[in-house]
């Protein structure tokens, strides 16, 4: 496998369970650091909350960069179940905060286990995400009237734009996976020359 699905964009659901507001916030990151600024953000977001629970995989699915926080909830209560769902759910360089606004009614241990993990689960169900090629990148000469016909079809073929450089032709460099490759080229031959990869 060349490759893995990340998310696309933030993604938001929120339910109410046992009187309590639960919003699972899910995105992007690829670093430890990443993962950090995502869960500031979401805190200063909703800084009123009770808790802004996290879980984070910065790498491929199941990778070792990842981290999770209880935010005050009993220890192994929130971070763990989100950290499990995550760590298993097949999309990589993902982070998760949910966030609770206590509605006073109390969940006990098994509630909230329950309801951490499942609400990663809800928001990994209809979490837009795209294949991430990890292939090595190839540059590409492309004509202004055909860039918009190459990047189709490099969609088409699973591949992703990792830059973009405009002079009299346009440089781009894409990132594929292997086995897309003799297939993305060959539709793409009389629109693009390869520069480099």
């Amino acid at each position: 496998m060349d490759g893995y699905r990340v998310p696309v964009g933030v993604h938001r659901v929120e339910e109410k369970i046992g009187g309590s507001l639960f919003i699972a916030t899910a995105g992007r990151v690829a670093s430890s650091d990443e993962a950090r600024v995502f869960l500031e953000t979401v805190k200063r977001e909703f800084r009123d909350a009770t808790h802004n629970c996290h879980a984070f995989v910065a790498g491929p699915p199941g990778d070792s960069l990842s981290g999770m926080g209880d935010d005050g909830e009993p220890r192994g209560t929130a971070g763990p179940p989100m950290h499990q769902v995550l760590t298993h759910c097949g999309v990589g360089e993902i982070a998760a905060v949910v966030t609770r606004y206590f509605g006073g009614t109390k969940l006990g241990t098994g509630g909230l286990v329950r309801a951490y993990g499942g609400m990663v689960k809800r928001c990994l169900e209809t979490l837009p995400t795209i294949f991430y090629a990890t292939s090595e990148p190839v540059q590409l000469e492309v004509g202004y009237e055909d860039l918009k016909s190459v990047k189709h079809e490099l969609a088409a073929h699973g591949g992703e734009v990792v830059c973009e450089a405009f002079s009299a032709v346009v440089r781009v460099t894409v990132r594929l996976p292997e086995a897309s490759k003799a297939g993305f080229f060959s539709r793409v031959s009389q629109m693009a020359r390869v520069v480099e990869g």
